[in-house]
């Protein structure tokens, strides 16, 4: 047997029964002969209790010593849970992300994983050790200082783990049995997906479904790390991410391929705003302009639309999405840079939600994105801005009706299942 890496998220350890059902959990797979690997998330809400508690004593807390406060959550964490396991018989060592040899740069709140050299952990292992290391953290590769990757941090530790050590899989346990072809708290109808290519998950990571987050996907893209991810709650078979398909046994056929349904999934999100640039000369260099001052802020943006300039102004309005927790450094960023850009005002709204269609059979298929919009037009939602690739479909609407959207689109496009509504063990969906 080889070596796994597991995940456990803060809903699957967010008490001291759901440390000890995790550590059992641990215990069977190395009876079963793997040499196990685990990461794992702060307890339950820890994470924000911490943020909470920076707010309380200081409005603007410098992000080296936030990030020291925020690695204490998983710190806790991995203690309890070898000690979990160690009650139950066998040995288990904890580390730090530094300790685990996660190397990042040196953004603080989120930084980006240079580099595994995993020395420890190899030694932990070869000397029988069950590993424990502290999701969503590492240690900045120029001033040592401790980093933190971010929100879903935890998930990127992992992946990035089990490439370093050549794992066979990497499994990320939730609350949820799997990636559904909608979020179960939205949509009760929603599929368990069986295998699901990096490309579209990638696609539904980017749009807003909470499961798997972006970087971690795209990581095991890149050094082709199987994931499985599927929930601590139950024993059940969860979905496989990969770039080949899943092959399961059969009864009368034997060995099938799982083959890739022409649509995945519909994602939403509404942790994004959107700002728009107004009265903007329509000339070269104006949008570089706009976007260099974006990006020298250091802020993602989404969803980008420019409109058709008035024939009589000669000005154009340019439209774009942003995360919410960017809204303020962004306007401050094209505020200062009024005078080179010469456009005429800002808007910002945060009161908008996106609806992602995805799926790698959309190209070859006539009539899905008619059928996207027509099922928007019945729920009676009004589209903003429209964003395409070659499997994926986004629209931005308002915030309150992103819920009926989603159902919407689920429903005409035969998503809904005929079994049983889809389980959120602990209720957050992660």
């Amino acid at each position: 047997m080889g070596l796994v890496v597991q995940k456990y998220g803060g809903s699957s350890v967010a008490d001291a029964e759901g440390i000890k059902r995790v550590a059992k959990r641990i215990v069977e797979a190395k009876k079963n002969g793997h040499q196990v690997v685990v990461v794992v998330s702060a307890m339950g809400d820890t994470t924000d209790e911490l943020i909470d508690l920076a707010e309380q004593v200081s409005p603007m807390p410098s992000g080296r010593e936030f990030d020291m406060l925020l690695t204490a959550g998983e710190r806790i964490s991995m203690a309890l849970l070898a000690m979990a396991i160690k009650n139950l018989g066998h040995s288990a060592q904890s580390f730090t992300g530094s300790q685990a040899g996660v190397i990042t740069d040196s953004v603080h709140n989120k930084a980006r994983i240079i580099d595994v050299t995993p020395g420890r952990i190899r030694t932990a292992l070869d000397e029988g050790n069950i590993a424990i290391v502290a999701g969503f953290q590492g240690v900045s590769q120029d001033k040592k200082d401790i980093t933190t990757l971010g929100r879903g941090g935890s998930d990127t530790t992992a992946v990035a783990l089990a490439a370093a050590l050549d794992a066979e899989v990497c499994e990320i346990y939730t609350d949820v049995d799997g990636v559904f072809t909608a979020d179960p708290r939205v949509v009760k109808k929603a599929k368990k997906i069986d295998w699901i290519a990096f490309e579209d998950m990638l696609e539904l990571a980017a749009s807003g479904s909470k499961v798997l987050l972006h970087r971690c996907v795209e990581y095991a893209r890149r050094y082709n790390i199987p994931i499985h991810v599927r929930s601590s709650f139950s024993g059940l078979q969860g979905t496989w991410v990969s770039s080949e398909p899943l092959v399961q046994k059969t009864q009368q056929q034997g060995d099938q391929k799982v083959e890739q349904a022409i649509i995945s999934g519909v994602a939403h999100d509404t942790s994004e705003a959107k700002v728009t640039v107004v009265g903007v000369p329509d000339k070269p260099g104006e949008a570089a302009a706009i976007f260099r001052a974006i990006a020298d802020a250091e802020i993602n943006i989404d969803m980008i639309v420019q409109n058709v300039s008035a024939a009589t102004t000669g000005l154009t309005d340019i439209s774009f999405t942003l995360p919410k927790t960017e809204g303020r450094k962004a306007i401050d960023a094209l505020e200062k840079a009024k005078s080179v850009i010469g456009f005429e005002s800002l808007r910002y709204d945060d009161q908008i939600g996106k609806i992602s269609l995805v799926g790698a059979g959309m190209k070859t298929n006539p009539g899905v994105t008619a059928g996207f919009f027509e099922a928007l037009t019945d729920a009676g939602v009004n589209i903003e801005l429209i964003s395409t690739s070659e499997i994926r479909i986004s629209v931005v609407t308002r915030a309150d009706d992103v819920n009926d959207a989603v159902r919407a689109v689920h429903t005409a496009f035969g998503l809904d299942s005929d079994s049983d509504e889809a389980v959120v063990y602990g209720g957050t969906g992660r």
